[in-house]
């Protein structure tokens, strides 16, 4: 917290702020300790609220915080909360802000701009962002059809639109380079075909330092493929830079915090061995690995973050590092698989890429979803040891407990949609489910992790049915999805309030299947524009 002259060294509550009794009174008992010289200061909250408040700076330099005006945000279950003085226009207001969802994980110095520069917005896969969105007010849509599914749309610091796309007429992978304001095309590369699996060949990518979109294609090369314009303004997409690391079916890849590019492929290289995870060292040249105990597959992307590089299997979550040139495995622990794929889901296991976030560090913690029978889990980890620090039950045992989601992870706060009976389509699933489908009915949670360690449910909506992985705006305070009507059909663009779980805004997009957003994630700009892909294309959403 800041504390602005003249009220350098003024302490909260009780030693040394003079406010009305009836200002104070209306104030949860808050406990202060100073971090420095009176520049920032942790208030713990000693009763189960949360509240955000406007304070009007008074004409008594006696009595600042006479003209309180609040609160603006319904008590939830935070019993922990980060506030800052933000100066208002003239040094005449300031604002006491909840910074609940604080802070982000560290930014990674060989990624691009923290946000847009990977699926799930950062190394950690937080799916949080300090980019705020369209907001919940009145948005305009601009749409761009390609006849192909556009899973992965980033943005490196020019402002140009990167994107992975597979069309249907081939069922290859191509990448795209589209104009941020009309979502013209500006150039195209095609891609290997992956044989072995949907995500492999590109899917799962990351732009790095330089907005190089940096992926391994379906026939093992790792490559760093530039974008450049000429002088007649056209544009180009090159490959600089391919190194053979001898996997063809890569579905994550993440750099670690010291530039080493990691890896982890969909299968083994039998039928029966386990997944293989390694690195590619750029500094010496050198590529190391380690294979999983057999059987054990991955199917979604990895994650990482100054503690090491996770990766969830089809069994066990694991952090892995490198010490003395070779990947090692820091911890392994397996979580409850059930018997079966579940509707709504592409495998057989976790739908969840592992998540790093935390109160402290912005990376203390780890957490994905279970897939244990009837009942799945919110389990989170502490990511250093690998210690379970806790799991929370998920949504409702046979109806909507199930996803294929990333969890948002922001601060202290977990939010979970349920992709639970979601219509995939056939080709992009594996194994058979159980039972072979249910109807989709939404759903979404949010597990705040407390002071003492322990979890807890802050809210529940059953009714939030979202076709799209939400993403965070700490900076809005909003969470932007798509969410569907499975009766009309109709998808809509939806803001929802991380807070108490309520839906701010819906604006419909449509109801055809060109607006299917097939649970993709969006992305939004530094510009707050918000990018969305969908099965045929893609979208964007700004403010009016």
């Amino acid at each position: 917290m800041k504390i602005l002259p003249p009220f350098l060294g003024t302490i909260i509550l009780g030693a040394g702020l003079d406010m009305a009794a009836a200002d104070v009174a209306q104030i949860p008992s808050i406990t202060a300790s100073f971090q420095g010289t009176g520049v920032e200061v942790e208030l713990k909250y000693n009763t189960i609220e949360s509240r955000t408040y406007q304070m009007e700076k008074s004409d008594s330099l006696a009595n600042p915080w006479s003209n309180l005006d609040g609160p603006y945000v319904a008590p939830t279950s935070n019993l922990h909360s980060w506030l800052d003085f933000v100066e208002g226009e003239g040094s005449q207001f300031y604002q006491l802000k909840d910074n609940t969802f604080q802070p982000l994980p560290p930014a990674n110095s060989f990624m691009g701009p923290a946000g847009t520069s990977t699926m799930h917005g950062n190394a950690a896969s937080s799916d949080s962002t300090e980019n705020a969105g369209p907001g919940s007010g009145p948005i305009s849509i601009t749409r761009k059809s390609f006849a192909g599914v556009f899973p992965s749309i980033l943005m490196g610091s020019d402002g140009i639109l990167v994107a992975v796309a597979t069309k249907y007429i081939n069922e290859t992978p191509y990448v795209y380079l589209l104009d941020p304001d009309t979502l013209d095309e500006l150039a195209t590369m095609k891609l290997v075909k992956s044989e072995t699996s949907e995500l492999a060949g590109g899917i799962y990518s990351y732009l790095d330092e330089q907005n190089r979109l940096v992926l391994v294609n379906a026939a093992g090369l790792l490559q760093r493929i530039a974008h450049s314009q000429s002088l007649d303004g056209s544009w180009t997409l090159t490959a600089e830079d391919s190194v053979q690391i001898g996997y063809d079916d890569v579905v994550g890849i993440v750099p670690d915090y010291e530039g080493r590019v990691w890896f982890a492929t969909a299968a083994g290289a039998s039928d029966t061995s386990g997944a293989v995870v390694g690195y590619y060292d750029p500094s010496t040249l050198e590529i190391e690995t380690i294979t999983l105990p057999d059987g054990e597959e991955v199917a979604n992307s990895i994650s990482s973050s100054p503690d090491g590089v996770s990766v969830a299997s089809t069994y066990a979550l694991y952090l892995f590092r490198t010490e003395n040139g070779k990947v090692t495995q820091v911890w392994r622990q397996t979580y409850d698989r059930g018997t079966s794929r579940k509707p709504g889901q592409l495998s057989w296991g976790t739908g969840a890429t592992p998540t790093f976030f935390g109160p402290d560090t912005g990376y203390e913690y780890l957490t994905i979803t279970d897939n244990a029978d009837q009942q799945e889990n919110i389990l989170v980890y502490q990511s250093s040891s690998g210690n379970l620090l806790g799991s929370v039950p998920f949504l409702t045992a046979g109806a909507n407990s199930g996803t294929e989601d990333s969890p948002i992870g922001s601060g202290r706060s977990i939010f979970v949609p349920s992709t639970y009976g979601y219509a995939y389509p056939p080709q992009a699933t594996s194994g058979p489910s159980s039972p072979a489908t249910a109807p989709f009915l939404g759903g979404m949670q949010r597990v705040d992790i407390l002071p003492d360690g322990s979890l807890n449910t802050v809210w529940i909506n059953q009714s939030l049915a979202s076709a799209a992985v939400p993403r965070l705006s700490i900076t809005d305070n909003l969470i932007y999805t798509v969410t569907t009507d499975q009766s009309s059909g109709l998808y809509s663009f939806t803001t929802i309030n991380p807070d108490n779980g309520s839906i701010v805004s819906s604006t419909p997009i449509g109801s055809s299947i060109n607006d299917n957003t097939l649970q993709m994630v969006g992305t939004i700009s530094s510009k707050g524009v918000l990018y969305q892909g969908t099965v045929q294309g893609l979208f964007s959403v700004k403010a009016q």
